[in-house]
């Protein structure tokens, strides 16, 4: 089985709950593992956040794709996206290990969730963020033995 859906959201903070609702659904109907569902949900979140926090209004889309074997998300707005310095090298421990960079961290835990990330620049000038999480499917209920009642 196969579910596959795109919408269109306006940037604002309520439509984040209601695509990591759809998402979340969807996968628990194709009886993905639940950590797997909380990673790919937490992933999707952030990247949607990164949009509300950076696309400056208007909408944004997102396409869920799930399959027997991975779920793929593609989250496309009018925003500038992260630099492309930032998406290749993320912020993490300055020189001495200590501090952490305040910005960019997201990218960081984005790239702790998914399989794979992609950042691209469409030609019109939109910006997508590309993510693949492979999935684990939950182990079949099992039938307990019990004696016959007879």
């Amino acid at each position: 089985m196969k579910i596959d859906f795109t919408v269109t959201l306006p940037v604002d903070v309520h439509s984040v709950p209601f695509v990591r609702g759809l998402c979340r659904e969807a996968l628990e109907h194709m009886a993905v593992e639940r950590r797997t569902i909380d990673e790919v949900v937490l992933a999707l979140t952030e990247a949607c956040a990164n949009v509300v926090d950076h696309a400056g209004g208007g909408a944004y889309e997102v396409r869920v794709r799930i399959g027997d074997d991975a779920c793929r998300i593609s989250v496309l707005d009018a925003g500038a996206g992260p630099d492309a310095a930032e998406t290749r090298d993320p912020p993490g421990a300055d020189a001495d290990g200590d501090s952490r960079a305040e910005r960019g961290q997201g990218l960081l835990l984005l790239q702790a969730l998914v399989d794979q990330l992609d950042f691209v620049r469409e030609p019109d000038g939109r910006h997508r963020v590309m993510l693949e999480k492979r999935l684990t499917p939950r182990a079949p209920l099992r039938l307990l033995d019990r004696p016959d009642p007879s």
